[in-house]
């Protein structure tokens, strides 16, 4: 391929098409708490009603509502207590006409109780008689079996990661293992003779290793397990060999850097060197992210991202592109579209860039009632910009640009 092919440039919807070639990961059963942030591989099924027995939600007495009926302070309704509703326990008795049960909070209520009165509109009298002073509906301050999930009712939908709160249903109702996605392993390189280790003092025209670190640490801020192959020289066999090898472990490979054409030129030939590869995408419409490479390895099964060596541009590459492919290799369904946005004003006018969609950075800044999106503006080749960004305000393809005061979406970082 040359580097002439670098101008047939692909929309980003075009690359998004795309990963629908890439099947999810395949599945792990994993314990309850390892499951928080995972992504079930099928629907979580309700084994059993949760409830499972009507219980008091109220600390008070268990009656038959029919028999507070007109009950006030004038003119209290009066009942007999039976006893009391143990905790852990069925009660060892039913009530009957005009009989009252005292119930703690999350007891079993005693058959044909259909109700509770909360303690503070009673008096109990030492002879056992209890002074009802308001009326009760029937169900009123109770829990009835399968009020909160039916047996058999999809709990956790597959697709969609499970929070602190599921796990807790999931506890209610006795499951104890998930079978999740599993986490996609991402080696992640940086390639280019001026790229230096972290630890080196960069010499004349040199820079440290600063891409894969912030894209390693978006793998594990995203769920994924990096796996840093530290820098590739721009060599054809040390890059053939450094992909190869990861190919072994891997799900999927990053690999930043080659800006020049000549690099993305070689970057380019040592991944169709590889057996079962094929090029997918090699440029994108969009700013910064134009030089970006998205192949297929190991005859389709492995992703392969190429992300541009300017930071800025990486990061919105990962942002926009990396992102998405890493959630359809852990099995994410499709985010929904409110997801992880907020609107704001736009504070300034933006011009857009002409045949690309352009993503710039903002702040958000809060002003009366009113949400401000600042640009954060500055080369694709500082960082600073990104670490100042709360988001990115995405100008479409086609739009010349944005008008300040107009309503804009912020993609929060």
């Amino acid at each position: 391929m040359s580097s002439l092919e670098f101008f047939r440039l692909k929309t980003r919807e075009e690359v998004l098409a795309l990963y629908g070639r890439f099947e999810p990961l395949g599945t792990e059963m994993v314990e309850l708490l390892a499951a928080l942030g995972r992504t079930p591989a099928h629907n979580v099924i309700a084994p059993e009603a949760a409830p499972g027995f009507p219980r008091a939600t109220m600390d008070g007495y268990a009656v038959r509502a029919r028999d507070t009926f007109g009950a006030s302070a004038g003119a209290p309704a009066y009942l007999h207590i039976v006893g009391e509703a143990p905790m852990g326990a069925a009660p060892e008795r039913a009530i009957g006409p005009e009989e009252a049960m005292r119930a703690p909070t999350g007891a079993m209520l005693p058959p044909d109780a259909d109700a509770v009165v909360m303690l503070e509109y009673t008096a109990e009298h030492p002879d056992r008689t209890l002074e009802v002073r308001r009326p009760v509906a029937q169900g009123e301050n109770t829990l009835q079996p399968g009020e909160d999930v039916r047996p058999g009712e999809v709990v956790c939908p597959a697709g969609v990661p499970l929070r602190p709160q599921d796990l807790g249903l999931l506890a209610a109702l006795g499951i104890t293992q998930v079978q999740v996605y599993r986490r996609p392993r991402v080696a992640v390189f940086s390639s280019g003779d001026e790229i230096v280790p972290l630890d080196a003092q960069p010499g004349p025209g040199q820079v440290r290793d600063s891409n894969a670190y912030m894209a390693a640490a978006q793998v594990a801020a995203w769920g994924g397990i990096h796996m840093l192959r530290g820098i590739v020289p721009d060599d054809f066999e040390a890059l053939k060999s450094a992909l190869a090898a990861a190919l072994e472990e891997a799900d999927l490979i990053l690999i930043s850097g080659g800006s020049s054409v000549g690099a993305r030129d070689l970057t380019l030939t040592a991944i169709q060197a590889l057996s079962g590869a094929e090029i997918l995408v090699h440029g994108v419409a969009m700013r910064p992210g134009k030089p970006t490479i998205l192949a297929a390895l190991a005859g389709g099964a492995k992703p392969l991202l190429g992300l541009p060596g300017h930071p800025a541009s990486a990061a919105v590459v990962m942002e926009v592109l990396g992102r998405p492919l890493m959630e359809r290799l852990a099995g994410l369904a499709p985010a929904p579209p409110w997801g992880g946005t907020v609107t704001a004003l736009l504070s300034r006018n933006l011009a857009g860039a002409s045949g690309r969609e352009d993503y710039v950075r903002v702040k958000l800044r809060q002003e009366g009632d009113t949400l401000w999106a600042d640009p954060v503006l500055g080369p694709s080749g500082l960082l600073s910009p990104m670490v100042k960004s709360h988001g990115l305000v995405m100008i479409p393809l086609g739009l010349e640009g944005l008008l300040r005061g107009e309503e804009v979406t912020v993609r929060l970082f």
